[in-house]
């Protein structure tokens, strides 16, 4: 049983499966960044100084809170609109950059399919065969007469 899983855990197909899970845990944390710390903040300054992650409604709770973190250290029951915002930025990050990945790999399999292959030199034997097919219509081509 150790054998067969040693097989299929060293097979390409799941150690590639396994490289492009790690990297894209990665890429979604530089994605996270990205939207939070660099797209986010000048759009919310642009719409008056709103941090996004900190729009929310309070379903259950006291009182107005200033941010997110309040409400949740008081326990209030919040429904976050901003951080949906944010996630929803960052997926269709995310979205795009697997379409141009993707569309990436595509010219790259068209263009290795398209591109053309030199035929191979036929064998000794249709050569000589095409010698021997040429000779016997010359044979049997007529011939002018010797009056013409």
């Amino acid at each position: 049983m150790f054998k067969e899983f040693k097989e299929f855990a060293v097979r390409g197909n799941v150690v590639d499966m396994a490289v492009g899970i790690i990297i894209g845990g990665a890429f979604g944390t530089i994605v996270k960044s990205l939207v939070n710390d660099v797209l986010m903040p000048p759009i919310g300054l642009l719409m008056g100084g709103v941090d996004f992650s900190d729009i929310f409604l309070v379903l259950k709770g006291e009182g107005p809170y200033a941010t997110l973190a309040d409400a949740t250290a008081a326990g209030a029951v919040t429904l976050n609109v901003g951080v949906f915002v944010n996630n929803v930025v960052s997926f269709l990050i995310v979205a795009f950059a697997v379409f141009l990945l993707v569309k990436g790999i595509n010219r790259l399999r068209r263009q290795q399919t398209a591109a053309p292959t030199e035929p191979t030199a036929p064998p000794e034997e249709i050569l000589l065969l095409r010698e021997i097919r040429d000779e016997l219509r010359r044979e049997q081509a007529p011939r002018p007469s010797p009056d013409d």
